[in-house]
């Protein structure tokens, strides 16, 4: 039997859907399905979402979040967990809100072919750019 080092960041960084977990005013979870992006040189997932969104609010009352991620084998996951900051929703298409969406989609996207369509619509999305800081990660392959 071989034993097989596992990299919980690799899987982060490859990992393209996952379910981010934030905390209702209950306490309960919420649970949401997102696109995360994880930047290595940051340590830090990057999510776009909408402002007024369940976890946005969540967010901003209690900004602890874990973000789990599955690998294609469905045997291999990663959790990460942090403390998000939300920026946005910006009113101003040219503004600092915008451009750190845009900073977003250049890292986990590459060049959009509109950059002016893609800022007047994340300003009428009232998009917000989630940031995780990743304190702490585990995860197993089995």
């Amino acid at each position: 039997m071989t034993t097989t080092s596992f990299d919980p960041y690799a899987l982060l960084a490859q990992s393209r859907l996952g379910v981010l977990a934030t905390i209702k005013a209950d306490g309960r979870p919420q649970l949401s399905p997102v696109l995360p992006f994880y930047d290595r040189e940051a340590n830090a997932i990057l999510i776009s979402t909408r402002d007024g969104l369940a976890k946005t609010a969540n967010l901003r009352r209690d900004p602890r979040a874990s973000l789990e991620v599955t690998g294609p084998d469905g045997r291999s996951w990663a959790t990460a967990e942090g403390v998000a900051t939300l920026t946005g929703p910006g009113t101003d298409p040219d503004g600092p809100e915008a451009e750190a969406l845009v900073d977003y989609y250049r890292r986990a996207a590459g060049e959009h072919p509109d950059w002016a369509e893609y800022r007047a619509a994340m300003v009428a999305d009232r998009r917000v750019l989630l940031t995780i800081p990743v304190d702490h990660v585990y995860g197993t392959h089995l």
